[in-house]
């Protein structure tokens, strides 16, 4: 874990909710699947937020606006600073991603997806992803992933674009490991929908974000682990569902 003051270089709407952050000044060297944790001006507890991309000292942020803190964060503009704990959780193996992995990602789990997806890329990768929303105007960084050069597949519970239903209804074969981040329904069906090994990254309020107060922990198989250290991934056969 690490302390940086990072200055914003961006903070603009993609969708009517989702907001992408960028900030300059960033050390680096995170892992795939960890997260953030932001001090926003006023407001005692820091702000959880995935990695989506990390690339000559730029970090980028996407983030959903629900509360006080997102909204007050979406207010914020470039030449602002802000106080940023960096490299936190456990992230992804990417040594258990095969030859194609297929990575799964619901509405704002999808952000920690693209920088995994970048990192297998050039390990020489084939990957797969499926991105689920509930409607057209929902849907970010589609048009991303594919830049990179990935098979994907989009999903909306209304069917206004993609394949209508849910990420399981879009599930492509030939995929032998898979990677997930999204709401705790869109996990449960995955773990059901998909008969092959994975991981999963867990939304949760967080207090501390980094294992002091162990308002995060979640039971598994081998005990109670806490998401913000030893997750917010999670390897399949450690959840008892």
């Amino acid at each position: 874990m690490n302390r940086e003051l990072l200055t914003i270089t961006e903070n603009e709407p993609l969708t009517a909710s989702v907001f992408r952050m960028r900030l300059s000044g960033c050390a680096g060297g995170y892992l795939p699947g960890q997260f953030v944790n932001v001090a926003l001006p006023g407001l005692y507890l820091r702000r959880p937020i995935s990695v989506c991309d990390l690339a000559d000292g730029t970090l980028t942020l996407i983030y959903k606006v629900v509360g006080r803190g997102s909204e007050l964060m979406s207010r914020l503009r470039p030449g602002e600073k802000l106080d940023v704990l960096t490299g936190l959780g456990n992230g992804y193996d990417l040594a258990a991603a095969g030859d194609a992995p297929l990575l799964v990602g619901g509405g704002v789990g999808v952000p920690p997806l693209y920088y995994l997806a970048k990192e297998l890329i050039k390990q020489g990768k084939t990957v797969s992803v499926v991105l689920g929303f509930n409607t057209k105007d929902e849907i970010f960084y589609e048009d991303e992933f594919r830049a990179l050069g990935c098979q994907t597949a989009v999903t909306t519970a209304d069917g206004s674009r993609g394949v209508k239903g849910f990420v399981t209804d879009a599930l492509p074969g030939g995929a032998s490991y898979y990677y997930a981040c999204g709401p705790l329904p869109m996990l449960k069906a995955l773990y059901r929908a998909a008969p092959f090994p994975g991981e999963m990254s867990f939304e949760e309020r967080m207090g501390c974000g980094f294992g002091a107060c162990m308002g995060c922990s979640m039971m598994t198989k081998s005990g109670a682990k806490r998401v913000c250290r030893e997750g917010p991934v999670f390897k399949k056969e450690e959840l008892l569902w």
